[in-house]
């Protein structure tokens, strides 16, 4: 074990040449980044999901159904034992031939049997208050993290010079504020890790999962290796976009249709600017070429300018989403559904009744024919999502 420890922290991976980790012990005259304090973010990041649960249920809530927000989720399927059966145990997605015997069994049409289907797929789709919820807390907390970080960031000389991350580099002292901004930082995507799994699922979770993890390394590497003024500005860059979009989700789920129409545009053009712009001549040049100057070569810079890379191109991809539904937005007078929508929409739905094949059957209603099985989840905004 020993052996795979000296191994894995090799000076000559980690840090430039003529550099020990003796060098950046911390001292009482100077506070260093020290690889144990990264241990701090799991207990953190348990307490910020136990924070969130609270401001879920006992601020967002209330503030949802304020907001007449609404609480019920999408419709259900009228109860079929035989239908439920083949959607638990065989299949959701029945295919044309099993439509067909369903048909023959049940006495209904395979449109009717269809629609069921995608009523009951519907059914385990979270409520618009959830969704609301989760939006608020991101909202919440993305605003605090993001205001804290322009306050900090506004006192140092490398928010207006980027040379000045390196200067003196690596014995520049860890200050108190950027020790708690950056743990603070690292536990939320902690965080975000472990519940991505139990949080809604959306048709990007693999490119979201993948952000998650490059965001960990990335903040991890970046302080074990004293990187962390360069590793503000990225924090406090993507923090800002994530506020102007949850707010435009949180618009869309109280049908705010204009607001939440403007929110998502003004979410577009700032990310646009800043993930394809800012960032790369800002941060990337910056790594790439200024700290290269500065200290020459060291595997550990490679590494770090890799996974820098690794998000620029999650923010291409992103980009690509966010501008085809701008283009849908500006070619249609509004935004449509989100491309991500985790409801399945179709005009059958409105008709909640399975139909007998036989014309003179009839079927008891209990007088929901007439609901939208989208229960008003695409009415309006898209809110193309990214973190």
């Amino acid at each position: 074990m020993a052996g795979i420890l000296a191994w894995f922290w090799n000076e000559r991976f980690w840090l430039p040449h003529n550099v020990t980790w003796a060098d950046l012990q911390s001292t009482e005259e100077a506070a260093f980044p020290q690889a144990e304090d990264l241990y701090l973010a799991f207990p953190l990041a348990f307490c910020i999901f136990m924070i969130r649960m609270l401001f879920e249920r006992f601020i967002a809530k209330p503030c949802a159904l304020g907001l007449k927000v609404q609480a019920n989720g999408p419709q259900k399927a009228q109860p079929n034992a035989i239908l439920e059966k083949v959607f638990t145990a065989i299949t959701k997605h029945p295919d044309e031939k099993r439509l067909e015997g369903l048909s023959k069994q049940l006495d209904w049409d395979v449109r009717s049997i269809q629609r069921w289907f995608r009523q009951r797929r519907n059914q385990e789709k979270p409520s618009t208050l959830r969704k609301f919820c989760e939006s608020m807390w991101k909202f919440t907390f993305y605003l605090y993290v993001f205001t804290y970080g322009v306050r900090f960031l506004k006192k140092t000389p490398w928010l207006w010079n980027t040379r000045q991350c390196w200067n003196g580099y690596p014995y520049q002292p860890l200050m108190p504020d950027l020790h708690y901004y950056y743990l603070v930082e690292l536990s939320f995507y902690w965080s975000l890790m472990f519940s991505q799994f139990i949080d809604i699922k959306r048709k990007d979770f693999g490119i979201m999962c993948t952000h998650h993890i490059v965001a960990v390394t990335l903040i991890s590497f970046s302080y074990v290796t004293n990187m962390i003024r360069v590793g503000t500005l990225t924090l406090c860059l993507h923090d800002g976009a994530d506020i102007i979009l949850e707010a435009a989700k949180m618009a869309n789920y109280c049908k705010c249709q204009k607001l939440s129409d403007l929110l998502f545009l003004t979410f577009a053009t700032f990310f646009i600017v800043t993930r394809l712009g800012i960032f790369p001549l800002w941060i990337l040049n910056s790594t790439l070429f200024e700290l290269y100057e500065a200290l020459g070569n060291f595997p550990a810079l490679w590494v770090f300018n890799v996974l820098l890379v690794i998000l620029q191109i999650l923010h291409c991809l992103w980009s690509y989403l966010i501008l085809k539904t701008a283009y849908k937005a500006l070619s249609k007078g509004k935004v449509t559904k989100d491309a991500r929508s985790d409801i399945e929409s179709s005009s059958d739905e409105e008709e909640t009744v399975p139909r007998s094949k036989t014309p003179h059957s009839t079927v008891t209603t209990n007088g929901t024919g007439g609901a939208n099985g989208t229960n008003g989840y695409l009415t309006g905004g898209t809110c193309s999502e990214e973190h």
